[in-house]
């Protein structure tokens, strides 16, 4: 396994970081342990997960990602050899806290005594907020629409406020942001170092061979600010598996029981860089996972690349990635490709 700084602290994570959305819905308990047990045989030592999981979010197993999480710590008696992040979920779904703003103090203290409980831990080292409450674009919005009478959101300097207790108090270590703009992340930075408080150590934002919108504005920052891309969804929900090529729609894969969840890979740009990047995969004897995730782990911004599977083959598979290098020639091929059909599932 390789690992790099989170951020500007003292913790060194892996490269790879072991996603954990699918516990609880796609993934029982057991088959839960077994990844984590295989992980941390590989050298994973950085889990993450959120409140709001499993996924897609519903009423019924909120939580529950966490909570088999929890019930592994208990088992394994193993918390303190995992650097483990989870996140308060943003505004919008009435069964979390009525659904309305959520990043005030008092639903910020109650997502973390919550997620601490779940979790049944004492503390969290990366402590994340999943999206943002202002109006802004994520989850693949494009066309940012300003409103000047926007609903209230928290103010940035409050909830860095909020934070420093939190960590005054040893209940997080650090903490990261979600789905931001290079707005936001510049913001929260600057109020940061002008206010003494807490600073952001990394952005977990998706990247991937079909999204590479990050480059844009977002890895500067994080280079010139050491606080780097936690990146999800590298194989673009399963498509940079190649699974879904020539229209195929594999019995219980994502697409088959959560299509309209993914709206942003239903086109056929993507389908077009899919079958690009396969050809490529091909070539240098590479299956189009082991191409995918090995250009996520190679780019400098990246801090770490968060993998997730429902099958031990497809986390094998993943994880394998780890000794795959891309030499200079494969790259370029790669942004050959990029150029003409640039981000078409952002």
């Amino acid at each position: 396994m390789k690992f790099k700084k989170l951020g500007n602290t003292d913790l060194d994570v892996s490269l790879i970081c072991l996603g954990t959305m699918t516990y609880g819905e796609q993934n029982t308990e057991s088959e839960g342990f077994e990844q984590m047990d295989y992980a941390m045989e590989k050298g994973i030592n950085f889990f993450d997960t959120a409140e709001l999981y499993a996924i897609p979010p519903k009423q019924k197993t909120y939580g529950k990602t966490e909570e088999i999480i929890g019930n592994w710590f208990t088992k394994r008696n193993n918390r303190k050899k995992i650097i483990l992040a989870t996140k308060i979920a943003g505004p919008g779904l009435k069964w979390i806290r009525g659904g309305g703003e959520q990043f005030s103090k008092k639903s910020i203290q109650e997502s973390v005594e919550n997620s601490l409980r779940r979790l049944k831990t004492d503390y969290i080292d990366l402590f994340q907020l999943h999206w943002p409450e202002r109006n802004t674009n994520y989850f693949g919005d494009l066309n940012y629409e300003h409103e000047e009478n926007e609903k209230k959101w928290n103010d940035f300097k409050d909830i860095l406020k909020t934070f420093k207790k939190l960590i005054d108090q040893g209940k997080i270590r650090f903490i990261g942001l979600s789905n931001e703009t290079p707005w936001g992340f510049s913001k929260f930075l600057q109020i940061a170092e002008q206010e003494n408080l807490p600073r952001v150590v990394s952005v977990q934002n998706p990247y991937s061979l079909v999204n590479r919108s990050y480059e844009i504005g977002m890895s500067e920052i994080s280079i010139r600010e050491s606080a780097g891309l936690l990146a999800y969804s590298p194989l673009a929900a399963g498509y940079l598996t190649g699974k879904y090529r020539n229209n195929q729609i594999p019995k219980n894969s994502r697409m088959d029981l959560f299509y309209n969840n993914y709206p942003r890979y239903h086109n056929t740009r993507t389908y077009d860089a899919v079958d690009e990047y396969f050809k490529i995969a091909q070539k240098y004897k590479l299956t189009l996972t082991q191409l995918s995730q090995a250009f996520v782990n190679s780019r400098d911004f990246v801090t770490s690349n968060i993998i997730g599977a429902t099958t031990m083959k497809q986390l094998k598979e993943n994880v394998e990635s780890i000794s795959i290098s891309l030499d200079s020639k494969i790259v370029d091929e790669i942004n050959f490709v990029h150029e003409k059909i640039p981000n078409p599932a952002p």
